[in-house]
């Protein structure tokens, strides 16, 4: 069912709002490897020494980096589908937006304090609402028919709603260990594909079943 054109937009400047705070987002991530905290380097040792002692900071960044890449890869794909947005959807992107932005802050949060567990669990909370708001923007774009959908993406909503519970439940698992592991929880997105594929078949075989009407 084609939502009414006067209460949807075009998704043009959505996806380039978006794609600004991301690339934002991305950029200050840099700002927590600061030089400011080496103090003053008298030699390529002590130089040297500096750049090790930053090692949580680097791993941290480059976590959040791989992550916050792979949020705005799941926006691309699920845009490639939209063909409008309403006020519903843009409020849950706009939503998930606060989250991205939030993230250079609770990285940083990370790498200067995790030895205390808030500086442990609130990045993977960050990415845990960030991956929440895109499912409920995909889920929102496929009721009521695929309303807000392209005609040739319709077929593709139980894959989109797959993959949107997969990175959500990932994102689950990462929190429920960040207070033990710190940020080598985040590898538990390495089930984003097999768990993805797991509930693909799941749906499929419920779908196929007699009474599934």
């Amino acid at each position: 069912m084609a939502a009414s054109s006067d209460s949807t937009f075009g998704t043009t400047r959505t996806e380039a709002y978006t794609d600004a705070v991301f690339a934002i987002a991305a950029t200050l991530l840099v700002l927590d490897l600061t030089t400011d905290s080496f103090g003053k380097i008298r030699s390529d040792h002590e130089m040297w020494a500096a750049l090790g002692a930053i090692w949580p900071n680097i791993i941290s960044f480059v976590v959040s980096f791989a992550l916050l890449s792979g949020m705005w890869m799941i926006h691309l794909r699920q845009f490639r589908d939209v063909r409008a947005v309403d006020a519903t959807l843009l409020w849950l992107n706009n939503a998930r937006l606060l989250f991205v932005v939030l993230i250079p802050f609770t990285t940083a949060l990370t790498s200067g304090y995790s030895d205390y567990l808030a500086g442990r669990i609130l990045l993977p909370i960050d990415f845990f609402f960030v991956a929440l708001l895109g499912h409920l923007s995909w889920r929102w774009a496929a009721a009521r028919g695929g309303h807000l959908l392209k005609p040739e993406a319709y077929e593709k909503r139980a894959a989109g709603a797959a993959g949107g519970i997969a990175a959500v439940c990932c994102a689950a698992i990462a929190v429920a260990l960040s207070p033990w592991f710190g940020s080598w929880a985040f590898l538990a997105f390495l089930l984003n594909g097999p768990l993805t594929a797991l509930l693909l078949r799941r749906g499929q075989r419920r779908a196929r079943r007699p009474d599934a009407a």
